[in-house]
């Protein structure tokens, strides 16, 4: 009899959050309507869809760029204070982004530490909104490519460093290849992270229409003047982030070791 219970007590929990987690995400939906597709022409609209692809295109790149060597440096070279390096580089998974807008307009700002130097303005520019959210998502990459260079087994490097092969075209033909599941995977969490960024890039880049107004910034403003564009843009981003999901899933589950 106990253990019925614990199964009505395990079934309702299921379904009560399955109900919380539904309802907001569908109300949206039945929100939104048939404006849906009028308001994909709203200049606001399109404005915001099309900066938030092309930085966060742009923030993956340099993701891979410079995430790829550290990841690799952390997993397999040992030197003093590697620990504590490694955990600066993943705080800003969990800074507040706040903490992390006010810390960038600090470091790049008119009078920031490097920014007072700098022979540009970099805070509220479309380059503040890129730094931002590579800031915080780029250790997402890292640490997916960290965890996937530590899980490969060296001795497959080493045959091929026996048979010739130099250090980077082993790197480039063995280890590369190995990490395909866990660098598509890190990848599309970066990129995911980057489109919703909001608290950093408000801070640090401003909210300026077709210049520094990301997705998730030009929802914030449309709440308050025009409700509908808002709900189009959250439609946009849930759309969006749901596909992002189903194919980390289905790249998981044909892996079978992601990560």
């Amino acid at each position: 009899m106990r253990i019925e219970i614990w199964k009505i007590i395990i079934f309702a929990s299921f379904l009560f959050y399955i109900c919380y987690i539904t309802l907001p995400i569908l109300s949206v939906f039945v929100r939104v309507g048939s404006d849906f597709i009028t308001q994909l022409s709203n200049p606001v609209v399109v404005s915001a869809i099309k900066l938030s692809i092309i930085t966060s295109s742009i923030t993956v790149l340099i993701a891979i760029i410079i995430g790829t060597p550290v990841a690799y440096a952390l997993a397999r070279w040992r030197f003093r204070y590697k620990h504590t390096l490694e955990t600066l580089i993943e705080l800003p998974i969990v800074l507040p982004p706040a903490v992390a807008g006010v810390a960038l307009l600090m470091a790049f700002g008119r009078n920031g530490l490097v920014g007072s130097y700098a022979p540009m303005y970099i805070a509220f520019t479309t380059l503040a909104v890129i730094m931002a959210q590579s800031f915080v998502a780029t250790p997402f990459y890292v640490r997916s490519m960290r965890s996937a260079f530590d899980s490969l087994d060296m001795k497959i490097e080493g045959v091929a460093r026996t048979l010739g092969a130099s250090e980077f075209r082993t790197f480039v033909s063995i280890t590369l290849p190995l990490t395909v599941p866990s660098f598509v995977g890190g990848l599309v969490m970066c990129w995911a992270r980057a489109l919703g960024e909001f608290g950093a890039t408000l801070m640090f880049a401003g909210n300026f229409i077709g210049r520094t107004q990301t997705m998730p910034l030009a929802i914030y403003g449309a709440l308050q003047t025009d409700l509908q564009s808002a709900l189009s843009l959250s439609a946009i981003q849930i759309i969006l982030s749901f596909t992002i999901l189903v194919f980390v899933k289905i790249l998981g589950r044909r892996s079978g070791a992601f990560v």
